[in-house]
């Protein structure tokens, strides 16, 4: 039987990355919002898992769109949209910040770019955000532009990005601070680039803001990287889990709040910063989570892949459910994130796993992230 395959449309969008990833062999895409994102390349995820942890790769991440906000208003509308204080943040800082809605539920979990005063970038995870934004501005009428600009990241990801990077845009990278940007050029025109990036390995972000480099700016990196090891690549689902790196749509929903996911600390709750859903959440907290993002290791053959959320009991008695699941050949077992009740998310406590495919696990807590 003939695997049944994603049928594209001009509802999903291609990256100025495609032909590039396609002609080094992209054996298979996702969707991020509304936007292709390459998911392998012919490698085992295993592979794929060991290349990035000692060498480097370069990542399609087109899909990662950016929500500019632009005016007098901007810095007010940014701030209402998180719960993160950004009154200290400078030009050139790059902040991770929840987003929530007015009863304290996840709705993104942005990287947020200061641009300038009056300018900042929504770097958001898989979720719609142009129009949230757009909504607190028209009914609090706030003088600010808010639009999705042609802006196509592409990141470089690994122990030996900043060899890399360096070849192509100078030293002057090796100075960026983690969670920082600068503009540097390239062909003569100034790119954004960070030291960020969806992994533990480190590495950078180019925001490129102008497609017609995006084949050059590929070749160029490639070509450079060939001293380096250099291969395509995509975010990896082993490394994502033991470093405890959060999915929003997978570990998170709507249905979830900062506390409960375990970023309580990018939260002001004290009054002193105003934002949408501010006295929900000081009440969440006050009432304490009732449940909390852990790491669970559990037995058995390699597991299946995780497309809906499977029951962890205790006894019998549910007590959480794992959201993303892989074996890890590192810990030499299955590995997973889930969402416990608090009484059973001390490390070490034994739990069962129910598998997609039926199988029941032995397993046991573990704390983010994952250490060997």
């Amino acid at each position: 039987m003939t695997a049944a395959k994603l049928l594209s449309s001009c509802r999903i969008r291609s990256t100025p990355y495609k032909r590039k990833v396609e002609a080094l062999g992209v054996s298979g895409y996702s969707v991020v919002n509304h936007t292709i994102l390459p998911k392998g390349f012919g490698r085992s995820i295993e592979e794929d898992y060991w290349h990035l942890r000692q060498h480097v790769q370069l990542w399609d991440v087109g899909c990662q769109r950016q929500v500019e906000l632009r005016g007098p208003d901007a810095a007010r509308l940014a701030q209402l949209m998180t719960p993160r204080d950004l009154s200290a943040a400078e030009v050139g800082h790059c902040l991770y910040a929840p987003m929530i809605d007015d009863n304290g539920g996840m709705l993104n979990d942005p990287v947020i770019l200061k641009l300038g005063d009056n300018h900042f970038w929504f770097s958001i995870a898989d979720a719609d955000m142009l129009l949230w934004a757009k909504g607190l501005a028209l009914g609090m009428g706030l003088e600010v532009q808010i639009e999705e600009p042609d802006v196509w990241p592409m990141a470089v990801q690994g122990p030996k990005s900043d060899d890399l990077m360096a070849a192509v845009f100078g030293e002057t990278v090796r100075a960026i601070g983690f969670f920082r940007f600068r503009m540097l050029q390239f062909h003569g025109h100034p790119m954004l680039v960070a030291r960020s990036g969806y992994s533990k390995q480190g590495g950078f972000e180019i925001y490129l803001d102008n497609s017609v480099l995006a084949e050059p700016l590929w070749d160029a990196l490639w070509q450079a990287g060939e001293d380096f090891n250099v291969a395509p690549g995509c975010p990896n689902l082993i490394e994502r889990i033991e470093g405890g790196l959060l999915s929003y749509g997978n570990e998170m929903t709507r249905a979830n709040n900062p506390v409960e996911c375990g970023l309580e600390g990018y939260c002001q709750l004290d009054g002193s910063v105003s934002y949408i859903g501010l006295q929900a959440l000081q009440r969440i907290s006050e009432e304490g989570a009732q449940q909390c993002i852990k790491g669970v290791l559990f037995d058995g053959d390699r597991c299946p892949a995780c497309s809906r959320p499977w029951k962890v009991k205790v006894n019998n008695f549910t007590v959480g459910q794992i959201t993303s699941a892989i074996w890890s050949p590192r810990f030499n077992t299955n590995i997973a994130l889930g969402m416990i009740k608090k009484a059973y998310s001390i490390a070490a406590t034994k739990v069962e796993v129910e598998c997609e495919d039926g199988s029941i696990r032995g397993g046991e807590i573990c704390n983010l992230p994952m250490t060997a």
